[in-house]
């Protein structure tokens, strides 16, 4: 696989197929031709900012197709790019920027007063939005013709258990095998159409970008998710394909009423966790064909799917691994048998190479090319893969993973907390919740609302706890580890 080298896929498919629309938005159309010249034009003026090939450039921008066009442009430079969430507080942008120290960040002014706390600590960067990006000269490049598979081309922060971000290092090789194994599994169809209302920083929507210029398909973008409105789109722009959680896909319904989706929606790839039955149900009364799937950043997307013909049949599967992929379940070391649960273990050209700057983190997950994905689950006779804990004590809301370590961490940097637990609870819009438990210092008073407003100035608003719990001691093992399965029992 060393040196394998792919034409540049944007600058191919609009050689290839330059009159094909390339995405659509509420606004505006273009075609892959124009997205081609649009992006040339886009590089040139990076490059008139001083971005060159290898640097590493951080990304916040929101769904628009300048965001688009400036993912695209890195690439034609040959530059990495860091994507940031733009849910992220100040405070978790700075931990992100110092670990990865890009040369340069590209926002927009919408984001400005995010950065304003932070940016003179941003010693290794220079900060510019798009509206000056804008003004600049255009300056030629030397333009990258072939992408080398090997090479990294994106990174994307995942939180870890130890509660600090990890940078997942995605090659173009990893986009690439994603885009061949989604197309194996769900199929290739000449008037595709893909509708992403989800974040162009998270892989699910990046991956959806990568798609299209590989088909040769059409991206219909949404800036933020609004039910109405998706279902308006499926049915004016002909949507083949859409990405959801379940969150998104249960509003969706609630739209629809008794209306039916047309027979061109063909797949609703369904991630961030196993479909309530009740769910699963109404979609196989309304003919809605669900396409359940597991994945991580770590492994550029999908890695597992469940074909519509399984979702009840197989109920709470996330369905068989994708052509290219590898998939087994161990346990003490050693392969377990169908039905016994251990950790899942996956392998294949879309896995990830390792972490930015965490090597130890890197040779604990990855070992003789198999990605130990700390989930817990077990493959049943038939070789559908079970999940039966998402790195076991992960908050999964509303499609985002959150791990109760970070949000510790934050709740422990406060002087009046001497003991701080996470957990999750149910809810009936998100599915789960981060709920905490705390243990004050002696003599010390603090409300749940000056809690959780310690906590929003620190984390991204889906990482706040809703509820605040004062106890006296947290529950704990005969090795002093903090048991998060029964904090719970604290409120029964």
């Amino acid at each position: 696989m060393n040196n394998v080298e792919t034409p540049n896929w944007l600058a191919n498919r609009a050689f290839l197929t330059p009159n094909r629309v390339a995405i659509k938005t509420d606004k505006e159309s273009i075609t892959f031709g124009e997205l081609h010249t649009k992006t040339l034009s886009f590089a040139r003026q990076l490059s008139g900012l001083g971005v060159s090939n290898g640097d590493m450039v951080a990304l916040l921008m929101r769904n628009t197709i300048d965001t688009v066009l400036a993912i695209h442009a890195l690439k034609y430079i040959g530059a990495t790019t860091v994507l940031l969430n733009t849910r992220l507080t100040s405070h978790e942008l700075l931990w992100q920027l110092e670990d990865s120290k890009p040369k340069t960040v590209l926002t927009e002014g919408f984001f400005s007063e995010r950065f304003e706390s932070i940016k003179d600590k941003m010693e290794w960067s220079t900060l510019h939005t798009l509206e000056e990006i804008k003004q600049v000269d255009e300056k030629n490049f030397d333009f990258v013709s072939t992408f080398q598979l090997d090479l990294v081309d994106t990174i994307m922060y995942t939180s870890g258990t130890t509660g600090k971000p990890k940078g997942v290092l995605q090659t173009y090789g990893n986009h690439w095998w994603s885009a061949i194994g989604s197309a194996l599994n769900l199929g290739l169809h000449e008037k595709d159409t893909w509708l992403s209302s989800v974040p162009l920083f998270h892989i699910s929507g990046l991956s959806i970008l990568m798609r299209s210029v590989i088909y040769g398909i059409t991206v219909v973008l949404h800036e933020t998710f609004n039910a109405e409105e998706v279902n308006k789109s499926i049915l004016k722009n002909k949507v083949t394909i859409i990405s959801v959680v379940s969150t998104m896909l249960s509003q969706m319904i609630d739209d629809l009423g008794v209306n039916k989706y047309p027979s061109s929606l063909r797949c609703v790839l369904l991630g961030g966790g196993p479909a309530p039955k009740p769910l699963l149900e109404v979609c196989k009364d309304k003919l809605i064909p669900v396409y359940q799937t597991y994945g991580m950043t770590e492994t550029s997307s999908q890695i597992v799917t469940l074909s519509p013909e399984y979702s009840l049949e197989k109920l709470g599967s996330a369905g068989k691994p994708l052509f290219p992929v590898q998939i087994k379940v161990v346990s003490d070391g050693k392969e377990v048998l169908p039905n016994q649960s251990g950790e899942i273990v996956v392998k294949g050209p879309n896995v990830t190479k390792g972490y930015l700057n965490r090597d130890d983190a890197t040779a604990d997950s990855i070992r003789n090319g198999w990605l130990y994905s700390g989930d817990i689950g077990y493959l049943d006779s038939d070789g559908f893969l079970y999940i039966l804990d998402r790195r076991s004590d992960l908050i999964v809301s509303g499609g985002e993973n959150v791990y109760p370590a970070e949000i510790e961490s934050v709740l422990l940097s406060h002087p009046f907390i001497k003991e701080a637990g996470v957990t999750g609870i149910n809810d009936s819009i998100w599915g789960q919740v981060p709920c905490a438990f705390i243990n004050l210092e002696n003599q010390t008073s603090l409300t749940g609302e000056e809690v959780q407003a310690f906590c929003q100035e620190r984390l991204a608003k889906y990482k706040v706890p809703k509820q605040v719990f004062f106890v006296k001691e947290l529950p704990r093992n005969a090795s002093n580890k903090l048991m998060r399965k029964r904090l719970v029992d604290l409120i029964k």
